[in-house]
């Protein structure tokens, strides 16, 4: 497939009841904290963006959201593979962005340059996408907070040495904060800024 032919490819089959399903698929996800969710539907973006990811984006970007992608991203067909199937404009400002992707492997940005919302809009932050190697057999983290009965564990593979305190700095100033959701393979894990980590 040639780079210009893969821009128009890799979008849902029937695109109305799949983003429906992923749509669900990561409210739930957010709902319950920590909980492995997997996707219903697939999407087939170009390298290096990865599946999960893709139809995250698919599912959630719009004209109305600007994207901000990884230096790898950029440089590929995702930008105009995003705007063809979302609409979605590419944000140059980690800041300016609703959503940002980082691919697997790639290094991950300090939270605190994204949007972290305002005192009257907590909400106008950014949505990380970080795909990961896996989303289990990692170093345990204990997660708690609102959505969770008590604790639960989580343990993704691929993640920074410094994820823990990006997330500790991160959750301190909630309201404001960014939402993360992991991808890897077909399924997310959603973290949000409510959420709080330690190792176990």
């Amino acid at each position: 497939m040639t780079p210009h032919s893969q821009i128009y490819a890799g979008a849902f089959a029937d695109p109305v009841f799949a983003a429906q399903s992923v749509f669900r698929s990561l409210m739930d996800s957010f709902a319950r904290p920590g909980s492995l969710g997997r996707l219903p539907a697939s999407a087939l973006p170009p390298s290096p963006l990865g599946n999960a990811s893709g139809a995250v984006a698919l599912t959630l970007c719009d004209h109305d959201t600007p994207v901000w992608l990884s230096p790898a991203l950029t440089k590929s067909a995702v930008p105009q593979w995003i705007a063809f199937h979302t609409g979605a404009g590419i944000a140059e400002a980690k800041d300016e962005a609703r959503f940002a992707f980082v691919e697997k492997g790639a290094a991950v940005p300090g939270f605190d340059q994204f949007a972290l919302g305002t005192q009257e809009y907590p909400d106008r932050s950014t949505t990380l996408v970080v795909e990961v190697e896996a989303l289990t057999g990692g170093a345990p983290l204990v997660a708690r907070g609102p959505g969770i009965k008590t604790e639960t564990v989580v343990a993704p593979i691929g993640l920074p040495d410094v994820f823990l305190d990006f997330w500790a700095a991160n959750r301190a100033i909630f309201p404001h904060g960014i939402d993360l959701i992991l991808t890897a393979e077909d399924a997310v894990l959603c973290l949000p800024r409510t959420a709080k980590l330690e190792r176990e």
